[in-house]
């Protein structure tokens, strides 16, 4: 494996990163660092806009529509420098990362013309409309149904776990297109406006205190007959294919928002005296080893030359990030002790390490569970046979 960087390479490193840390430390040093994804809303909106204006929105697209026909190292380059910043999470990654590779992948010209400049101009922000309550891991239970009628369809069924669905202009969404069909089939991927009578958004109260997450009920809702990616009935294809995007260069961004949250720890512990506790540095050892194994299995998924196609490393990489996480967050608890509960009005006063055990108990849910994970790797990832229902 080859983890070294060209010279012209690491001139691009200096370029995006002196841009980066400049914006940090200057226009947007209001919003560096900020924990929470729902704080500051308009002036990430301003922040994905500034990013566009200067070409470092969605540097891994074409630059026709937006990007910079960056290589796959700058963007794994960008991703790293954009976190090392303290850079805020991106409030259109939705967008950039899963929608927009997407439409490019499976869109019409047309598509791409109509939906991909409002992502790349950070003007419209998209949400993903794929968990229901009957149909969170288990994907292909689908109830959301989606007739024709006329020129449009009608999408009727409700979707949860909606990520910062009150704050998006668009949705793509999976719905039963076909009576009658059952699982993966029959389901359709459509592209739809927020902002019409026929969706309402619910937020959902989180245990940190914040609403990120939301119910999304669609009534009657419409898009154009136009508005569907992929053939009628190949939404499972197109939802496989974006699912493979969410395991892409992102995840080395990921793990240095990991490695900033990890670095806080050790802070934390030496301040407070644990760094001396053997069992203690013991964790903090794992939790450093375990980091590092990520970044190595990130980059061999990202050797992968087909993008489109979830590998064993694609699959195992879920359950990886999520339990090493949620562990961080218990570990970050036991380093703060006490300290870890008070609170400054609705500030914890260790800052982001409270959230980041707070959050990252759902870390093993969402997204599929860590059970549903380990069945994919199961049946995916190593051909074992599906167990009869009704057997032990």
């Amino acid at each position: 494996m080859k983890l070294g960087f060209s010279a012209k390479d690491e001139a691009f490193r200096a370029e995006c990163a002196g841009w980066l840390q400049a914006q940090m430390a200057g226009p947007f040093a209001d919003i560096r660092g900020i924990p929470n994804l729902c704080d500051a809303i308009p002036r990430r909106k301003e922040w994905e806009q500034q990013l566009a204006a200067h070409k470092w929105s969605c540097i891994g697209w074409p630059a026709q529509w937006g990007g910079r026909d960056a290589t796959l190292a700058q963007q794994v380059i960008f991703a790293e420098e954009y976190a090392r910043a303290g850079a805020p999470n991106r409030i259109n990654h939705i967008g950039v990362e899963l929608a927009g590779p997407t439409i490019l992948a499976f869109g019409t010209e047309e598509q791409k013309a109509r939906y991909l400049p409002g992502i790349a101009a950070g003007t419209h922000i998209w949400c993903q409309g794929f968990s229901e309550p009957n149909a969170g891991s288990d994907l292909a239970n689908v109830k959301t149904k989606a007739r024709i009628e006329g020129d449009e369809w009608v999408v009727n069924g409700q979707k949860v776990w909606t990520s910062l669905a009150h704050y998006s202009d668009m949705i793509f969404v999976i719905a039963r297109s076909e009576e009658g069909s059952a699982g993966p089939k029959g389901l359709s991927f459509l592209l739809m406006d927020m902002d019409q009578p026929g969706i309402e958004v619910r937020p959902i109260g989180q245990m940190n205190g914040e609403a990120e997450f939301n119910e999304t009920f669609l009534t009657d809702a419409r898009c154009a007959a136009d508005a569907m990616l992929g053939a009628r009935g190949d939404g499972w294809k197109v939802a496989m294919a974006l699912l493979a995007f969410e395991r892409g260069v992102s995840t080395l961004g990921q793990q240095m928002q990991f490695r900033n949250e990890l670095d806080q720890v050790i802070a934390a512990a030496k301040v407070s005296g644990k760094a001396g506790d053997p069992v203690i540095r013991q964790r903090i050892a794992n939790a450093e080893i375990g980091l590092r194994l990520m970044r190595y299995g990130a980059l061999r998924m990202l050797s992968n030359t087909d993008l489109s196609a979830i590998d064993g490393a694609a699959l195992t990489y879920k359950i990886q990030w999520a339990t090493w996480r949620r562990n961080l967050g218990e570990l970050a608890m036991d380093v703060l002790g006490q300290e870890a509960e008070l609170a400054a009005g609705d500030q914890y006063v260790w800052g982001a390490l409270p959230n980041v055990y707070l959050f990252s108990r759902s870390d093993t849910i969402y997204g599929g569970t860590n059970q549903i994970q380990r069945n994919l790797i199961a049946e995916r990832g190593l051909g074992l046979p599906r167990e009869p229902r009704g057997q032990a």
